[in-house]
């Protein structure tokens, strides 16, 4: 165990925010999977409604992006977390609330997935923002090493759990979970008691400013755009795919609510095994090649796929093992890249500025697999998503990146 380890294993409010982060990323698994289930199945919505829903939750990225990170480099950012998680869980309640009712609908989905994504926007921004003033910036990649390690093992133990609360009390109430889940989170922030430092950007009042200055401490640093365009196309084309594999899953391979939890386990053990070896890996073949190797790991999701046969289960779970492999490792590098070069006062603004760049790309992706599913249907635009999600892996090898053998040193403020 290194010191490292050491220290965090008895930082006593790190491992609150991470026990609460933990518990989010597995109840969060279900709500992913069944409200979308909630509209291909039990609301049969078309292939472009899905779309909307998909692109909803993510359009707050685009729109309002900069805006919060601003706002995260002038206020405490616990606070923000905290709020974020119980306005969502207000908004998550309307859906086993309207089901019982009977009066779900799209339209319910729609305002639930616009809400949440806002609290998401928030919650995320403030998120990455908050650790490295929680822990000490040589522990930023071991803290999210352990977040990973939670990420991962939700997206193994959760879609299965999902499939099982869908099939013993039916997707709809299945999000009663996810309710209970963020409640808890937000209790577990509540109870961090190391205070945030005052940030030196509070004093400045100039928010378009600001504003400015965190666009520019992305656009004029090449580690930090390259990040932006390689995540953003992966996301473009990952959610293309992923609107159009909802559908795949239930109407054309016709695996139903209580089995689709299964392929999505099997691929998702992917994750676990990359951050098992995600240090070990990067130590070998290096930081720039480890990310660039990751990124293209989503190819394998199209092989598997045009190999489907009887085992329809068995062989999506393997597509999905392929494409999930890379994450972690993408993600632990690409993160803690970021964080280090960054100064904590740009902090906010710098995260903000990757979210709308990054997941800006996701509300088009998603409305644009909604487009092709309809025009060209559902195989081919499995096709299309894959090709332009693993072609993100060029802006790596052929950018500043794929040069860095180890991550940089701190930059402090």
């Amino acid at each position: 165990m290194t010191s490292s380890d050491s220290r965090l294993w008895r930082h006593g409010d790190f491992l609150r925010f991470w026990t609460g982060d933990t518990i989010t990323q597995f109840t969060g698994q279900i709500s992913s999977l069944a409200l979308p289930t909630v509209a291909a199945v039990t609301l049969e919505v078309s292939g472009f409604q899905l779309g909307v829903l998909q692109a909803l939750g993510f359009i707050a990225f685009p729109t309002m992006g900069l805006f919060v990170g601003v706002w995260m480099d002038r206020i405490k950012r616990k606070p923000v977390m905290i709020v974020a998680n119980l306005v969502t869980v207000a908004a998550l309640a309307i859906v086993p609330i309207a089901y019982l009712l009977r009066a779900l609908d799209i339209y319910d989905l729609y305002i639930v997935a616009l809400v949440t994504g806002i609290c998401t926007l928030f919650f995320d921004v403030a998120y990455q923002s908050y650790l490295p003033t929680l822990v000490n910036k040589e522990d930023v990649v071991e803290g999210n090493q352990k977040l990973q390690i939670s990420a991962s093992s939700a997206t193994v133990i959760g879609p299965t759990v999902a499939s099982f609360l869908m099939k013993l009390m039916g997707a709809a109430l299945s999000v009663v979970a996810d309710v209970l889940g963020t409640f808890i989170s937000a209790l577990m922030l509540v109870s961090i008691r190391k205070p945030e430092p005052n940030n030196p950007g509070q004093r400045e009042r100039h928010f378009f400013n600001e504003m400015r200055e965190g666009i520019k401490v992305v656009t004029s640093n090449p580690l930090l755009w390259t990040q932006a365009g390689c995540t953003a196309t992966w996301n473009f084309g990952s959610n293309i795919f992923y609107v159009a594999l909802i559908l795949f899953a239930y109407r054309v391979l016709l695996i139903t609510p209580a089995e689709i939890g299964i392929p999505f386990s099997i691929g998702s053990a992917g994750f676990i095994v990359g951050v098992l070896i995600s240090r070990r890996f990067t130590g070998a073949v290096g930081l720039g090649r480890s990310i660039a190797i990751a990124a293209l790991l989503p190819f394998l999701e199209l092989i598997a796929l045009l190999a489907m046969g009887p085992f329809k289960i068995e062989v999506l779970g393997i597509a999905l093992f392929g494409g999930y492999l890379g994450i972690p490792i993408y993600n632990i590098n690409m993160v803690s890249l970021r964080q280090i070069i960054t100064p904590n006062r740009l902090q906010g603004r710098m995260n903000a500025t990757m979210r709308t760049i990054v997941w800006g790309t996701v509300p088009a992706g998603s409305l644009i697999g909604g487009i092709l599913v309809t025009l060209v249907g559902i195989t081919p635009t499995l096709i299309v998503g894959v090709f332009i999600g693993g072609g993100a892996f060029l802006w790596v090898v052929l950018g500043p990146i794929f040069e860095l053998k180890k991550q940089p040193e701190p930059i402090e403020d």
